[in-house]
């Protein structure tokens, strides 16, 4: 029988970050082979992550990278703030964007790029639900690019560099300095951190979106009895002030309170003497949009002990 040392069991948690116990069962049950203890480990992790998968993870952080001209945007989902604080959930969320970016921010693709230690960003996720305890996931991802120009990066609630709880990229074409580009980016990307605006400009909304909001306003301005014809100049009027509300371009910016995005824009282009257009944004907050459940902690003690 092989001796199983203290030594053995260190590698293979240096190698997996399992708990000491479960590395000592592994390499028990394996005679002391390392890899096979490893895929050993990885079976147990697999078991481990399907009993949590259908626990909500609506917590976590969103994580940023950049380059010279890109950036990528991620979402890496926990059950709890807790854990979002812990050292390796949010050394995987750094890693995480950093794939994302070498891989324009296809998410399947990140989830298939190799991961520092082990083969794929998907079983390092798998290794760390096993050794944490909590459902994870990487929700989404996302990238920005433009040349000439600048993409410019914002993280509200940073729990960390690059790491956070509502994170913004914002992509400035231009042939301005990039320095000066950069400043102005992430101004508008602390705009849209507060603002979240639905699109960048009014063509860019969805037309449901449009038609929805058009319906809403005839059927509120029909209740005051007036013509079809007044009716719609008062959808109309509406109408404008939603895209007022909505649009980036159209939003009055934060950082002053009083000139519209469209304007910062132009007079940036006339102070930094080339033209400075927004080829994109993207937004991110954690959790926006998944249903977390409501649960009666007072029963679950009560069921606990016995109550």
């Amino acid at each position: 029988m092989t001796s199983i040392t203290a030594g053995m069991v260190k590698d293979l948690r240096d190698k997996t970050g399992a708990g000491m116990m479960d590395c000592k069962v592994a390499l028990g049950e394996t005679s002391g082979d390392i890899e096979a203890a490893v895929d050993w480990l990885r079976k147990k992790g697999l078991a481990k992550a399907a009993k949590k998968a259908g626990r909500t993870a609506a917590d976590g952080l969103i994580g940023t990278a950049a380059a010279p001209g890109c950036g990528a945007i991620v979402e890496i989902n926990s059950e709890t703030d807790f854990v979002a604080r812990g050292d390796d959930f949010q050394n995987f969320a750094r890693n995480a964007a950093k794939l994302a970016l070498d891989v324009d921010g296809d998410l399947e693709r990140v989830l298939k790029a190799p991961y520092p230690g082990t083969a794929s960003t998907a079983d390092a996720l798998t290794a760390l639900i096993a050794k944490v305890g909590e459902n994870m996931s990487i929700r989404r991802s996302a990238a920005l690019a433009v040349s000439p120009g600048v993409v410019a990066s914002y993280i509200h609630n940073a729990v960390a560099p690059e790491l956070g709880k509502i994170g913004v990229l914002i992509a400035l074409e231009s042939a301005a300095e990039a320095d000066k580009l950069m400043a102005l980016g992430k101004q508008i990307a602390m705009h849209v951190a507060a603002a979240n605006p639905l699109a960048l400009n009014v063509e860019s909304i969805a037309p449901d979106t449009v038609a929805r909001e058009r319906a809403i306003y005839a059927d509120q301005a029909r209740e005051s009895g007036k013509a079809e014809a007044i009716i719609e100049k008062m959808v109309d009027g509406r109408m404008r002030k939603f895209y007022e509300e909505s649009v980036l371009l159209s939003q009055v910016f934060v950082i002053d309170g009083e000139t519209p995005v469209n304007k910062v824009l132009e007079q940036a282009s006339k102070d930094l003497g080339a033209k400075v257009t927004i080829k994109g944004f993207v937004r991110f907050q954690v959790g926006e949009g998944i249903n977390k459940p409501v649960t009666d902690f007072a029963a679950e003690v009560r069921a606990t002990v016995g109550q």
